[in-house]
Parts: C-alpha cells; structure tokens; sequence
C-alpha cells in the first residue's frame, strides 16, 4: 500500500486535491474549478487517490462528495519518520565529531595569542 501512496503523491495536482480535502469535503465539480484541467483529467486524479485509498467518494443527491482519508499518509509518515530518526542521529554525530575538533583548534589560537 505504501508503494501506491506515494505513487498517487507524486503528481503536483493530486498533491493539490489533497490540500483542498484538508479544510473538508468538496464536491468534484469544485475540484474541477481549482484546476486548469478537464472534468475527465480530475476525475482520473481521483481515482488514483481513491485506489490509493487516500480519497473517498459519495454521493450526495446531485453532488459527488469526495472526503481525505489520512490513513494512508500516516502510515507514510511513520515510514518516513524511520530514516528521520537515523539521519538525525547521524547529523547528532557528525556534529558531536565536529565539535571536538573545533576545541584543540581553538584552544591553539588561543595559546597563539598569548
């Protein structure tokens, strides 16, 4: 599932109907107003995110509402979240190498002054 997740979050549009689902439910024709796109073209938009299970769909009278599902971004976040965690703790490290190095060399051109 993971794999289809960030597939369907590679594209800047289905990026861009993601954030416009955060503030809420909208129906496709007002998706289809923010987009210099065709219906069709952000209708298959929606089908990769609902095959991606990060959008829903119902049916609302004459509208079709389509609502977020974070689901899937949380458990891309908690992967992503892993290799955070290591590259912060390899930066801490780097750091930690770097600041020892720094104290003799300033403690020299200390001493260089005197």
């Amino acid at each position: 599932m993971l794999d289809t997740t960030f597939a369907a979050l590679s594209d800047p549009t289905r990026r861009g109907i993601l954030e416009m689902l955060q503030s809420g439910d909208r129906s496709v024709g007002e998706l289809v107003d923010e987009f210099p796109i065709t219906q069709s073209a952000v209708s298959r938009h929606l089908q990769v995110l609902e095959h991606a299970g990060l959008v829903t769909r119902q049916q609302d009278g004459q509208r079709r509402l389509c609502r977020l599902n974070p689901d899937p971004l949380q458990e891309a976040n908690e992967w992503i979240e892993t290799y955070r965690a290591q590259w912060e703790a390899r930066f801490d490290r780097l750091d930690a190498l770097l600041s020892k190095d720094q104290e003799p060399a300033a403690a020299r051109r200390k001493d260089k002054r005197k």
